[in-house]
Parts: C-alpha cells; sequence; structure tokens
C-alpha cells in the first residue's frame, strides 16, 4: 500500500515520511512526537506527519494500526518500508531512515 496526500493530509517528505497515529491520552505519543519531529529537523528531505487515529478511523482500519503510537516509515513514493508500535528511540528512527531514503 502507497500513502500520499490524500491520505495523510499532507505532501510526503522528498526523501522520506515519518507518520505518527496518536490519541488524546497516550503519554507515549507525546514522546514518539518529540524524538520524530527531531529526527524530521536533523535529516534534510525528512517529514514528519502526526495523524489522530480516532479521527481517521478508516486510515486506522486500512492499515491494521491497533496501538498508539504507531509508528510508519514512508520512502520518497508513499510505501511503507519499516513499522514499529510503542515508544521509538532516536537511534533506531534514523536506522529505519536508512531503510527509505
Amino acid at each position: 500500500m502507497r500513502l500520499g496526500a490524500a491520505e495523510l493530509g499532507r505532501t510526503l517528505g522528498e526523501r522520506a515520511t515519518l507518520v505518527q497515529f496518536s490519541t488524546a491520552f497516550c503519554a507515549p505519543c507525546r514522546a514518539t512526537r518529540r524524538v520524530l519531529s527531531e529526527v524530521a529537523g536533523m535529516v534534510p528531505g525528512v517529514a514528519h506527519v502526526d495523524i489522530d487515529a480516532e479521527a481517521h478511523l478508516d486510515l486506522v482500519r486500512a492499515l491494521d494500526i491497533v496501538k498508539t503510537p504507531t509508528v510508519l516509515v514512508l520512502d520518497a513514493d508513499g510505501r511503507i518500508v519499516r513499522r514499529a508500535a510503542g515508544q521509538p528511540r532516536t537511534v533506531d528512527v534514523i536506522a529505519a531512515l536508512g531503510e527509505a531514503v
């Protein structure tokens, strides 16, 4: 499955996109948001998109998202190259980006 601006509500990064599915009362989601924003700011051409899982249930179901936070790493064409549930470490996010770019 490929994701694009129509599904995400935002254009993809030139090189990769970090897509985070969050919910309002999820404490690990806030920490994940900080990590992904920081990495996106450090790596040129990488975008971070935070999606409210409760407001996008069709997409959550289509992607079989069962836990928040869930992070998808997309390549420049919107293909999912990595998926992880739970709060990621910065080093793991950077390593996952290596697969996408």
